[in-house]
């Protein structure tokens, strides 16, 4: 990076320290992970360069016929990592993947029956900021009090009752396997059209090791980070009776130009899915998911829904008198990065909580195993237990980054930059 330092040493010296940040920290935000430096090289070529509006062979722009390739690879790889009859990799995003959908099937003031931001939904599940909780008339199913899953009944009741055109399933802070036969027999009797948001899940949908939505729902949306561990960014899968309506909502509806660069990013990490070892990868995430939640339990604190069966779970910090907000903060300071999220039934605010959402893509691709998380987890109850400490908080800092010495990432970025 020696021409970013010559030109702009500011954001070079900013590049340098996330990278510090990234390779000195337990990264335990349920929705980051790491890219492999394939897909750093991808995502940061010369392809960012191109325009190419349109799609692959029916460009608007000239001198297309490279990237034209790049695309038809990402779109081929997607539909033999998933199946699925149509696949638009062109989405910039997660929420405009979402956006798509919406614009395809639906129409302003239409109703539509999604998952409550309160119980693990997302933005794009009808928050009323967000463009779907503004043109939609957005109804909500949530979990059951007492076991805090979800209550499939209570989800047919209330499809009966406001008659959506089309139902959600997916969310962003729900760690227990969705079930999505059921969703589409709920769907199919009140003549509701079925998107799936597997954002969260896509990597584990990839490995076989949750259900896939695919061959069930008109419509699967995902972000191609997160458990899928590609570059920030977006796809649409459909029946093929949705296909030109769906490419027509992403590009003239809500896009211009695709992000070449970052498509081709895509295109090696659907490739790095398709390997033997993803699957092992995947397998990992599970079980560190799993024995972090146990360990965190055995320190005395309380886990949403009792556990977890996918990437990710919820502390409930009531009992040890925290708020999410200040776990976050008191973990940060000690080089441990969550976020504060709401729990279910959260007499909280959504700026402070009850709780914080813990999840293990990242430090599994650091080569994290079972054995390791018990470390995690005493670093974890060390910070928070001291959390008005600083001396403490410094100490612990210094064994996170001990810790972290027999898991390298990007070392040799760091080392490269830092001789500049």
């Amino acid at each position: 990076m020696r021409h970013l330092k010559k030109v702009d040493p500011e954001i070079f010296d900013a590049v340098l320290r996330d990278t510090k940040r990234e390779y000195e920290g337990i990264e335990l935000i349920a929705s980051e992970n790491f890219v492999s430096r394939a897909v750093l090289d991808a995502v940061s070529s010369c392809m960012t360069n191109k325009y190419a509006e349109g799609y692959p062979h029916a460009r608007y722009y000239g001198g297309c016929e490279v990237v034209d390739v790049v695309e038809d690879i990402a779109i081929a790889r997607a539909k033999q990592l998933f199946g699925g009859e149509h696949v638009n990799v062109q989405a910039h995003s997660g929420s405009q993947a979402n956006m798509a959908v919406y614009f395809a099937v639906v129409k302003p003031g239409d109703t539509v029956l999604a998952m409550d931001l309160a119980c693990g939904g997302h933005l794009t599940h009808g928050h009323k900021k967000n463009f779907s909780g503004k043109y939609f008339n957005m109804q909500f199913y949530g979990v059951r009090h007492d076991t805090e899953m979800l209550d499939y009944d209570e989800i047919r009741n209330k499809a009966r009752e406001c008659k959506p055109k089309m139902i959600i399933a997916g969310a962003s802070a729900y760690p227990r396997t969705l079930d999505f036969i059921k969703f589409r027999d709920i769907a199919d009797e009140v003549g509701a059209v079925l998107m799936v948001d597997m954002a969260h899940i896509a990597g584990l949908v990839a490995a076989g090791l949750h259900p896939s939505p695919v061959p069930l729902a008109e419509f699967v949306t995902t972000t191609t980070h997160k458990t899928l561990r590609g570059p920030r960014s977006g796809m649409v899968i459909c029946k093929q009776a949705f296909a030109k309506r769906i490419d027509s909502e992403i590009f003239p509806g809500i896009q211009g130009g695709p992000l070449m660069h970052v498509i081709a990013g895509k295109a090696v990490a659907f490739l790095e899915a398709l390997k033997p070892e993803f699957k092992e990868y995947q397998k990992n995430i599970l079980k560190n998911s799993k024995v972090l939640s146990e360990e965190l339990k055995r320190k005395g604190y309380r886990v949403v829904s009792g556990g977890t069966d996918n990437h990710l779970f919820l502390v409930d910090l009531s009992l040890k008198g925290l708020t999410g907000k200040e776990a976050e903060q008191t973990l940060d300071k000690a080089g441990i990065t969550v976020n504060k999220n709401l729990i279910p039934f959260d007499k909280n605010s959504p700026f402070v909580t009850s709780g914080i959402r813990v999840g293990t893509p990242a430090v599994t691709t650091r080569g994290m195993m079972e054995k390791d998380m018990t470390v995690v987890a005493h670093l974890m109850d060390s910070a928070l237990k001291a959390k008005d400490d600083t001396a403490v908080i410094i100490k612990v800092r210094e064994e996170v980054k001990s810790f972290l010495k027999s898991f390298p990432l990007y070392s040799d970025i760091i080392d490269e930059m830092s001789s500049l």
